[in-house]
């Protein structure tokens, strides 16, 4: 009895390939999992929630790691890896209001004392994808990549006085516990909306100032927020808090409609 075995339209038998994207979708199942979670996760707790046996999550977190997809620390639990957070990187210079601040952002620090970079929201915070650092000013305060507190720093602020409540208080029980401040007055943070930025001296380096402002996209929402960290008097002579809002302002204008 011939038995006809029914062929993909790429030359795979049709199982196969079924089973090929089968396992696709469960390990973006993992890393998506990873990437909503509160912290490095454990192997078990990766089983429960991606609703796998432990030998499958084993299975699937070994080859994202080699992947580089995953990584696993010293004590044995998982979180994105390198190439996860690249991929991330790149889409997003994908997004033209955060690629248009980005380069001015660049241009900024080349011109002040200040390391100068571009925040954007995720579900954990504020989240910096691009940081420039500038000749005159070479403490390492941030890095690509870091989530930054939410009440702390000028970042925080800006994000707090333009997204909806729930948004941040989700966010804010995601972030360690360490990170969490006092939660800003309303007051704060309509002044902050007033007057197009937020500026915290002091508050997680001693001598050192934190600027933000806010960059919007064609429709009038909330693109990214563009920042810079410098010291305070250097920041006061050389007018950081005016090019940042300059900067922010034509960032906002160039990703307007044409």
């Amino acid at each position: 009895m011939n038995v006809r075995r029914q062929i993909s339209d790429d030359g795979q038998p049709a199982a196969k390939r079924s089973a090929t994207i089968q396992s696709v979708s469960i390990a973006f199942r993992f890393l998506d999992l990873l990437a909503r979670a509160e912290g490095p996760l454990v192997l078990g707790e990766i089983a429960r929630r991606g609703r796998t046996g432990t030998s499958t999550a084993h299975r699937y977190m070994r080859s994202l790691v080699q992947e580089r997809l995953a990584a696993q620390d010293e004590l044995g639990r998982y979180d994105l890896g390198p190439a996860a957070l690249s991929i991330g990187v790149l889409a997003l210079r994908r997004i033209e209001p955060v690629e248009i601040a980005a380069r001015a952002m660049q241009l900024l620090s080349a011109r002040l004392a200040a390391s100068c970079g571009v925040a954007i929201w995720t579900e954990r915070g504020p989240t910096i994808v691009r940081w420039y650092r500038s000749a005159g000013f070479t403490i390492s305060t941030v890095s690509l990549g870091d989530v930054l507190p939410l009440d702390s720093t000028a970042c925080g602020m800006v994000f707090q006085a333009h997204l909806p409540g729930e948004v941040i208080t989700a966010a804010r029980r995601r972030q360690p516990a360490a990170f969490r401040g006092t939660q800003p007055a309303r007051a704060e943070l309509a002044a902050v909306r007033e007057a197009g930025i937020a500026e915290l001296d002091e508050r997680l380096f001693r001598q050192l100032t934190g600027k933000a402002a806010p960059v919007f996209n064609a429709l009038g929402d909330l693109a990214c927020v563009v920042t810079t960290v410098s010291h305070v008097d250097v920041a006061a002579t050389e007018g950081h808090r005016a090019a940042l809002l300059d900067a922010a302002r034509q960032s906002t204008s160039d990703a307007g409609p044409p």
